[in-house]
């Protein structure tokens, strides 16, 4: 096993790619400390790891992207099934630039970000039909022109600090590596199963 906890990601996930049928293998839980004091989870899609973080992105006004910049300390789990293999993250989240932001943006489908410049996510309506019919207002001024990113749209890169891998074994005997970063080192323990 890598004793780079970055690598051993890389190679699982790209294994994962590899084997998988999901449609969504980049798909992660975050867990973040709840404005009203209670943890608080959602998926969400990893961009990309770049200089040693994990890139999410999103709403900034979102509940999500409030709980996350009012306490930076996250937690990512990935499950991938086809591989039968866990990944626990926890680290520190910092926003990522506006151009970085903005790069990740212009990569998704229009209907995404259409959708991104309409919806205030997570916030209540009374009527969804009214939102569907800005969308096709929104759809079509916008036929032939790039969709901009808005304002309170970016993203965050998490640090971690701790990287627990596991792959799981028919015989319940699961291969569990705890990566623990210590100054600028990262140290290897192996968990009971």
């Amino acid at each position: 096993m890598s004793q780079d906890p970055f690598r051993l990601f890389n190679e699982w996930y790209v294994e994962e790619l590899k084997r998988s049928s999901a449609s969504i293998p980049s798909a992660c839980c975050i867990s973040s400390n709840g404005l009203d004091g209670y943890p608080n989870a959602r998926f969400v899609s990893l961009k990309e790891v770049k200089n040693d973080t994990f890139i999410i992105t999103g709403p900034l006004r979102s509940r999500k992207g409030l709980e996350v910049t009012q306490s930076s300390k996250v937690a990512l789990t990935f499950w991938w099934e086809t591989t039968q293999k866990q990944i626990r993250i926890q680290g520190n989240a910092t926003k990522i630039s506006d151009t970085e932001a903005t790069q990740y943006f212009n990569e998704r489908a229009k209907d995404s970000n259409i959708i991104s410049m309409i919806s205030e996510q997570g916030t209540a309506i009374e009527n969804i039909e009214v939102l569907k019919k800005k969308f096709t207002e929104i759809e079509i001024a916008y036929k032939n022109k790039d969709v901009m990113k808005p304002k309170n749209w970016g993203g965050f890169a998490i640090a971690p600090i701790r990287i627990e891998c596991m792959e799981f074994e028919k015989t319940r005997f699961h291969k569990r590596t705890l990566f623990q970063l210590e100054g600028k080192n990262w140290t290897t323990t192996v968990l009971q199963p």
